[in-house]
């Protein structure tokens, strides 16, 4: 039987990965990359492509490998405890913008983003693995999934609701700022990291393969509920990924800069603040939820309902600062789609992994999950991407002059307000109703 210690331990892990690192590299980099750090619209949208590719060769590989650990600290938990400080390192270092001109600047983005995202494949594919050998009890499992996703939007709430007034704090100029918040975020990363590894424990035993081979991967072709799924996780990640990555130039062009309320700071991070509170609160719903509509597949499919309908009415809301608590009252409706869904997702891999250890013979959990991060980066990048390449084809044109000064000019203000709006509302709604026909046809009832 797990301990409240052990699911607290387990939480930090998402808490540093998915509430910090992976919510300022979703929300901020976009907007950190063209408008601060001072890439081009087309140099931003090709190191997010490119660093989808090397995840595709990357993740199942760190699978495989995590899957053939064999340590005094268990077969996942090593890389969490020796992965904690290159983790946060890094991420702090890609928040700092050095004194280069374009190309500098250029090799600096791309070599750190790259190593950010092997760095994170280290440590987040064992971390998700775990779920799979600390527990044999699919109602354990759905608690630690759910205690994952509360982590993760309890720390995602505390970075985005802190991070203007921790900008004010620090003061400087922008890019003084984020290099600031990039150290301090990552020693608080690396520090959660390490205590998921400590805290945690792996009572299940993998079925290892005796050799290496690439059977398992040939054996995920095969399995139906894994294609599903992991499209359907794609699908999870390019809906927030078109919201998040979108959010800062909605409030940079279409609310012409932070909105003010009563003494409250609303700018884009404190904006989705909102919805990062509903989902930490929904994601603990989320397991009863699951029991009172019948089933894990159920509930998800309603919860993509949900996130369908809402999206679309954003749509409808007037373009003005005025409107600022109806748009809030929109993403807080949204993310209780989001927030019952997030951990199912995992859940059902786990799900995934017991059909396929029941059909093959050997376990293959590392690989499985591996999956699963990799649709998490594959549907945050391509989507972030897409928001980049989509604002430059509507007039919104990024970089950095012969000085090393960032430049912005927009050919055509009212192409970027639509094209923005839509990003936020029309795009992640028909990512939704995807995410729904994938569902109706997943075979795994539990």
């Amino acid at each position: 039987m797990a301990t409240l210690k052990e699911k607290i331990g387990y939480a930090l892990g998402d808490a540093a990965a998915g509430g910090i690192t992976w919510k300022v590299m979703s929300i901020a980099f976009p907007l950190f990359f063209t408008n601060i750090f001072g890439l081009t619209v087309a140099d931003t949208a090709t190191l997010m492509l490119i660093a989808r590719m090397f995840d595709v060769v990357t993740d199942p590989l760190m699978g495989s490998l995590a899957d053939r650990t064999q340590s005094r600290w268990g077969t996942y938990r090593p890389w969490l405890i020796l992965g904690a400080i290159p983790f946060g390192l890094i991420f702090a270092l890609l928040l700092y913008t050095p004194d280069f001109g374009p190309m500098g600047k250029r090799i600096w983005a791309y070599s750190l983003y790259l190593m950010m995202m092997a760095v994170y494949t280290a440590v987040n594919v064992p971390y998700g693995s775990l779920l799979g050998v600390m527990t044999d009890n699919d109602d354990e499992k759905n608690q630690f999934s759910s205690f994952r996703m509360v982590g993760a939007y309890a720390m995602g709430f505390i970075t985005l609701l802190s991070f203007p007034y921790l900008q004010k704090l620090v003061g400087g100029s922008d890019q003084h700022q984020y290099a600031v918040l990039g150290a301090f975020f990552g020693v608080i990363a690396a520090a959660g990291t390490l205590a998921c590894g400590l805290l945690t424990k792996e009572r299940l035993k993998p079925i290892r393969a005796e050799k290496f081979s690439f059977k398992p991967f040939a054996d995920l072709f095969r399995n139906r509920p894994w294609i599903i799924l992991t499209l359907v996780g794609v699908c999870t990640n390019f809906f927030n990924g078109f919201r998040y990555a979108v959010a800062g130039y909605m409030f940079e062009y279409c609310m012409h800069g932070d909105v003010t309320v009563s003494g409250l700071i609303i700018n884009y991070t404190v904006f989705m603040t909102f919805g990062e509170a509903t989902c930490m609160v929904f994601g603990g719903v989320s397991p009863v939820f699951t029991k009172w509509v019948g089933s894990k597949r159920k509930a998800f499919m309603w919860a993509a309902v949900i996130c369908a309908i809402t999206s679309v009415g954003f749509f409808f809301v007037p373009m003005d600062p005025a409107y600022i608590w109806v748009m809030v009252a929109v993403v807080i409706l949204t993310s209780i789609g989001i927030g019952i869904y997030s951990p199912l997702l995992w859940s059902m891999y786990a799900d995934v992994s017991d059909y396929a250890t029941e059909k093959n013979g050997t376990s293959s959990t590392g690989l499985i999950f591996s999956s699963g991060t990799m649709a998490m980066k594959f549907g945050t990048a391509i989507s972030g991407s897409l928001v980049a390449l989509l604002l430059g084809i509507a007039g919104f044109i990024s970089g950095t002059d012969a000085t090393g000064q960032t430049v912005i000019t927009i050919t055509d203000q009212d192409a970027v307000n639509r094209m923005i709006w839509l990003l936020f509302s029309i795009f992640p709604a028909v990512i939704a109703g995807l995410m729904l026909a994938l569902l109706y046809v997943y075979p795994i009832k539990k």
